[in-house]
């Protein structure tokens, strides 16, 4: 069954911490999973946290700090000695350290580091923090279970139970030459059927997925994704292994990406959350409204240099609306399509091929609507040509929309922007601006006006 926060279980645990009851507390958290008792603490005032991390082990705290919100994170570790971080820090996979490290300021990072009584984790965090974070080295671990090709099974079976004890999950064991480059993996089965005293070099497969240090951690992904892999090997370009990626640190960073990709195109400029502060929130949320407020002075613009038009067809004027919402709609929705298919790098062909099969879909939705549209004018009005040229309004407005949102996200793609700024106010702002305008020009040439 799972775990649930109740307030019955709140109210003890915090009569407990007002009691200094540390057994009762140990007792209550001792069945709990570590995830579960990170979202206690989001639940319990910040000094009742402070209180629990400090009384629990190492070994479970080092796991909850792993699951805590980033900002209760921040504020548990601002209040923990440089030497208590560390020892959180050595209970912790190299990853994780290195990830839990590279939030404090670098004056605390050398702190904690030279308070880390084990040298190879401290110097493995060096090195893991030397990497950009948007790379497979800042996303690998420096654990993992590797084997010569000279060794022989015996010899090898008891070198790989001596590395096991510090790796938390074995996905698989790798192979190096003297070098130590990377040139296959073994097989757990293979291994267990060979004769003592064959060499790994006569059981080992040769071929193996592995990326480059520098890779960026989004094509990363895509790799395991693709080739459904639960751990990768991350070499240098010398080929030489220096840790691996597993899957878990990838659905994080999946998590951490669709987060983005949603505020951005909720038009939010940054990473945000609901309890951050007003000013932060603001300066998230207000370059994009600033652009819809400029969008909305350019729509009236364009309509106070139609009044001709609704001096004699007022009707129009009552249409804008709908011109206007259509446009937006078609735009995010084509630029949404085009945004999810870069991410899952399912957009192939050139950008011409891609254009002309949405300018058919729009043409062809375009029309149906505008059928619609045309009989429901035609009837409401009674004048033909009214509803003419709304609805034939309606159908290039709809396919200059579709245009705009699949070009846009595919031509910031190739810039090196992010594609999912274009799925947000940005399209329906320009398209709400162009729809209004085309709607206008369309009208006024077939009224005749």
């Amino acid at each position: 069954m799972a775990f649930e926060i109740t307030n019955q279980f709140l109210e003890k645990l915090v009569g407990f911490i007002y009691e200094n009851n540390d057994s009762k507390i140990k007792n209550l958290f001792s069945e709990v999973h570590y995830a579960d008792i990170a979202e206690v603490l989001d639940e319990v005032s910040f000094d009742e946290a402070i209180y629990i991390i400090k009384l629990l082990d190492s070994e479970k705290t080092s796991e909850i700090l792993t699951e805590l919100d980033e900002d209760t994170r921040e504020k548990i570790l601002e209040n923990l000695s440089a030497k208590e971080i560390a020892e959180e820090i050595e209970e912790m996979d190299s990853d994780d350290a290195a990830d839990i490290i590279g939030e404090l300021s670098e004056e605390r990072q050398n702190r904690v580091i030279n308070a880390i009584e084990d040298d190879e984790l401290a110097a493995d965090i060096k090195e893991l923090l030397s990497y950009n974070d948007d790379s497979a080295g800042s996303l690998m671990a420096k654990e993992l279970v590797k084997v010569y090709e000279t060794w022989t099974v015996a010899g090898c079976l008891r070198r790989i139970r001596a590395q096991a004890k510090e790796v938390s999950r074995v996905h698989s064991i790798y192979v190096v030459d003297k070098q130590e480059k990377l040139i296959g993996r073994l097989s757990l089965k293979d291994l267990i059927v060979a004769k003592n005293e064959q060499k790994i070099s006569e059981i080992y497969i040769n071929k193996v997925d592995s990326v480059n240090v520098n890779e960026d951690d989004e094509e990363v992904a895509k790799i395991m994704v693709k080739y459904d892999l639960e751990a990768i090997p991350v070499v240098d370009d010398a080929n030489v292994l220096l840790g691996r990626i597993t899957i878990d640190d990838i659905v994080d960073l999946l998590k951490e990406e669709a987060d983005k990709d949603y505020q951005l195109a909720a038009g939010l400029t940054q990473d945000v959350d609901s309890d951050d502060s007003i000013l932060d929130l603001t300066r998230a949320r207000l370059p994009w409204l600033f652009l819809g407020l400029v969008g909305g002075v350019g729509a009236f613009i364009i309509m106070e240099g139609f009044q001709g038009v609704f001096t004699k067809y007022a009707t129009l004027f009552f249409f804008t609306p709908l011109i206007a919402a259509m446009a937006g709609n078609v735009g995010v929705q084509s630029s949404a399509i085009i945004v999810q298919g870069l991410a899952n790098d399912d957009v192939k062909g050139s950008i011409n091929s891609r254009l002309f099969k949405e300018m058919l879909l729009a043409a062809l939705n375009g029309v149906i609507l505008a059928l619609f549209l045309f009989l429901f004018v035609w009837i409401y009005e009674g004048k033909i040509d009214l509803a003419l040229a709304i609805s034939a309004s309606l159908v290039v407005v709809i396919i200059i929309a579709g245009l705009i949102g699949t070009f846009v996200p595919l031509f910031l793609n190739k810039r090196g922007i992010d594609p999912a700024i274009a799925t947000g106010p940005f399209i329906t702002t320009s398209n709400d601006i162009f729809g209004i305008l085309i709607y206008f020009l369309i009208a006024k040439l077939i009224l005749g006006i």
